[in-house]
């Protein structure tokens, strides 16, 4: 008796500024799932936080009105009805660990990290500090709140002065696709870049600057993950910004990058531990700078859901590496349904006579 295809509901949209960059994402991760033979369910979150599903959430897909009436949240039986669920959902409400919460309360398996990782992923400061304490290489950093800035800016920009130097770059803790993200060249630059750091979140962080090269790895697996090739981006512009990521066709991937043998497979390791320290399973993209002086490689950011549009480096790396788009689509479900598993066996489920002796 042949089996079933599994149900995967993909979930898009959200009310992050990554919106759009979603719904890219969302249209080719669909299209490889049918491809794989799986039977895709829409499910849209609009601007605004309501859910539509089926032709109501395709509309919003491409970019049409919408008829239906959109909900609050989705019906918790919709949801039990999938096998799997692929959230798309890039940056806060989606990236962040609050849907993957949802899915787990309702006990749905789902693709990419848990609540803890997806959270720690999505805010720079937490996971910069995870990382140090974890002796992985970063940067000079600081964080500062939007409150203190706001009360004392003059304040602000001289504490920062006498710790970092020209060129920094400045960044809302919480959001990805470069969001907010500025490069600071003076003190003018710097209070311009912190205003709009803070129009999108309460934490800011200013990093130093340096003369740098951007690498990429791939993470796939839960806890025994595996590393991709490395991948090099050149931007068009003066820093890989969300105009030079997803408008200025010029932006050029380097696939694999072209390193020497041993610094990419750093680059690989340093990819691993990073996705280890924040307990990531599934998948995730990781970020480093290499110090075009040094040679020496920073670890910028994990994001836990990576880009999967038709130019986006977490798929484009994995195909490099021998996985094609299908296939990777198969272990990552493969992977949420293990990871559902393994949470069904922990003993918080049973009171404590229940246990086995």
């Amino acid at each position: 008796m042949t089996a079933q295809p599994l149900r995967v509901g993909v979930v898009f949209g959200g009310r992050s500024g990554e919106h759009e960059v979603s719904l890219r994402s969302a249209t080719s991760v669909m299209r490889a799932l049918q491809a794989a033979g799986y039977v895709v369910v829409p499910l849209a979150m609009d601007r605004e936080g309501r859910w539509l599903e089926g032709p109501e959430a395709l509309r919003l897909l491409a970019g049409e009105a919408t008829e239906q009436r959109a909900r609050p949240l989705p019906p918790a039986d919709l949801l039990q009805r999938l096998d799997v669920v692929f959230p798309v959902l890039h940056g806060p409400f989606g990236e962040d660990g609050t849907v993957q919460g949802l899915l787990e309360l309702l006990d749905v398996p789902y693709v990419g990290c848990g609540v803890l990782a997806s959270a720690i992923g999505m805010d720079k400061a937490a996971s910069k500090a995870i990382f140090a304490a974890a002796g992985l290489p970063l940067v000079p950093y600081l964080v500062l709140k939007r409150c203190d800035w706001e009360a004392a800016p003059e304040a602000t920009m001289d504490h920062i002065e006498a710790r970092l130097a020209y060129p920094m770059f400045v960044k809302p803790a919480n959001l990805g696709s470069s969001v907010g993200v500025s490069k600071a060249k003076s003190r003018a630059d710097l209070a311009r870049g912190l205003r709009l750091a803070a129009r999108y979140d309460r934490k800011l962080i200013v990093e130093q600057g340096i003369e740098a090269r951007e690498i990429e790895v791939s993470v796939l697996g839960n806890d025994r993950p595996l590393a991709s090739v490395p991948g090099e981006i050149v931007p068009a512009r003066e820093f890989y910004d969300y105009e030079a990521k997803y408008v200025d066709p010029n932006s050029a991937l380097l696939i694999p990058a072209p390193l020497p043998s041993a610094l990419a497979e750093r680059a690989q390791q340093l990819a691993v531990a990073a996705f280890l320290a924040i307990d990531g399973a599934g998948m995730a993209r990781v970020d480093f700078l290499l110090d075009r002086r040094t040679n020496e490689l920073y670890l910028n950011e994990v994001n836990t859901i990576p880009g999967f549009t038709d130019i986006s480096m977490y798929p484009k790396l994995w195909e490099a590496s021998g996985l094609s788009y299908p296939a990777l689509m198969e272990r990552l479900i493969a992977l949420a349904l293990e990871r559902a598993e393994e949470r069904r066996r922990c003993a918080t489920r049973r009171l404590p006579d229940e246990e086995e002796a």
